[in-house]
C-alpha cells in the first residue's frame, strides 16, 4: 500500500462498487488504504476489512440518505463520493423493419435508464454534499462516458444520459467551489469487459448497428481507431479516479477527462 495520494483512513462512497468498473475503482480505493462504502443492489465478490457493502437502490431516496448516513458514522466526515452505478439498454429512435418492436426506443426505457444514470446522481450527490458543506471539503467524481462525449449509434439515451451527468460536472463545480468541494467527471472509452457488456446487450447494440455479435466482439479488440492500439484497463479508470479523490488534484475541478487511448471521430 502506498500513500502517496494521502488516502489512507479517507472515508469513500461508490455506488454500484460490485463489478465492473465500480468494482476497479473500489479495489484501487482499499489499495490506497481508503475506506470504502459501496451502494449497490448486490454485494461484490471482493472483500476486505475496510470495505462495507449496503444494499441500496440508489433512485430510492430513502436508500440514498441511509447509504450517506452510514459512510458519515464511520469517522464523522465523507472524503469524496464516486457515482458509477448506471445502466445500459442499446435501442434505436425508429426501426422502420419492426415498428414499436423490441429495440425500438420506448418510454419504460427511456426512464429506466435515466433514473439510474441521472436521478441516482442527483441524489447521491444531494445526501452525500450537505454533508460535504457541514465540514468544509469534499470531491464528487461522476463517470461519465466517450459516448456522452462523442454520440453513439444505437446508444442514443444512454449517450443522452451521461452528456447529462457532464452538465452536472460543470454546473456542480461553480456552484459548490466556495464550499471547498470539487466535481469533476471521468468518461471511458473502449474497456476491457464490464457487467454492462451482457449477451443481451451485445445481441441489442448488434441489431441496432445493423450487424453481427460477432462483429461487435471483434470491435472490442479493434485498435484502428485507437492510438494507443488496445482497449483500457479497468485498473486504469480506478488509477485516474483515485488521483482526483486525492488531494494531489486539488485544483482540478468542473471538467471530464477521457480515458479511451486518444480514441476520437476521427
Amino acid at each position: 500500500m502506498s500513500d502517496w495520494l494521502g488516502l489512507d483512513g479517507k472515508t469513500i462512497v461508490v455506488t454500484g462498487g460490485s463489478s465492473g468498473i465500480g468494482a476497479a475503482i473500489v479495489k484501487e480505493l482499499i489499495n490506497n488504504g481508503a475506506t470504502v462504502v459501496n451502494g449497490d443492489l448486490k454485494e461484490g465478490e471482493f472483500k476486505d476489512p475496510k470495505l462495507k457493502y449496503v444494499h441500496t437502490d440508489v433512485t430510492d431516496p430513502d436508500e440514498v440518505e441511509n447509504l450517506a448516513a452510514t459512510a458519515e458514522k464511520i469517522n464523522g466526515e465523507i472524503w469524496g463520493v464516486v457515482n458509477n452505478a448506471g445502466i445500459n439498454k442499446p435501442r434505436v429512435l425508429v426501426d422502420p423493419k419492426d415498428p414499436h418492436g423490441k429495440y425500438e426506443l420506448d418510454v419504460k426505457t427511456f426512464e429506466q435508464i435515466f433514473s439510474v444514470n441521472v436521478k441516482s446522481v442527483f441524489l447521491v450527490s444531494q445526501a452525500v454534499v450537505r454533508r460535504m458543506v457541514k465540514q468544509g471539503h469534499g470531491v464528487v467524481v461522476n463517470m461519465s462516458s466517450e459516448a456522452g462525449l462523442e454520440g453513439s449509434v444505437g446508444q442514443s439515451v444512454y449517450s443522452a444520459s451521461k452528456g447529462a451527468i457532464n452538465g452536472f460536472t460543470r454546473s456542480w463545480a461553480k456552484e459548490l467551489g466556495k464550499y471547498n468541494i470539487r466535481v469533476v467527471g471521468v468518461a471511458p472509452g473502449i474497456m476491457e469487459a464490464t457487467g454492462l457488456r451482457t449477451p443481451s446487450y451485445e445481441e441489442a447494440l448488434a441489431y441496432t448497428r445493423d450487424t453481427t455479435v460477432e462483429a461487435i466482439r471483434a470491435g472490442y479488440s479493434s485498435t484502428s481507431t485507437t492510438p494507443l492500439g488496445r482497449s483500457g484497463k479497468l485498473s486504469e479508470v480506478g488509477d485516474l479516479v483515485n488521483y482526483f479523490l486525492s488531494n494531489r488534484a486539488s485544483y482540478i475541478t468542473g471538467v471530464t477527462t477521457n480515458v479511451a487511448g486518444g480514441k476520437s471521430r476521427g
